[in-house]
């Protein structure tokens, strides 16, 4: 056990849409990542997946709406529903979703990662 240091975690990159690995629990990844501009729609047939805004402002896309999500304010995003983060201006997240979650979905694209680095 031991403590982890989020701001000095943030500080190691600056690569956007690269999530990174911070720690693990009951099968979930926690991890960070710096967004900007937009991602691409996509989904989680199995995995529900947990925003959890840091420092800036996220949106998040899905068909019949959008989220605005600002530092502090979370939003959790069910199993099979469609969305597409966008960040107009850099944001830092926290994600929490299963370690078997790949960031894109069943969608390829220039943006899918699917081996991440632990930090």
């Amino acid at each position: 056990m031991e403590s982890i240091n989020i701001s000095k975690k943030l500080s190691s990159f600056t690569e956007h849409w690269n999530p990174k690995i911070i720690a693990e629990l009951n099968g979930q990844h926690v991890k960070l990542a710096k967004l900007k501009g937009e991602f691409v729609w996509h989904s989680h047939a199995l995995e529900d997946e947990m925003f959890f805004v840091i420092d800036g402002q996220l949106l998040l896309h899905f068909r019949d709406k959008t989220i605005t999500l600002n530092a502090g304010e979370c939003c959790i995003v069910p199993a099979g529903i469609e969305h597409k983060p966008e960040a107009i201006e850099e944001v830092s997240i926290m994600l929490f979703e299963p370690a078997t979650t790949v960031n894109t979905g069943a969608v390829t694209s220039d943006k899918t990662k699917t081996k991440l680095e632990r930090i």
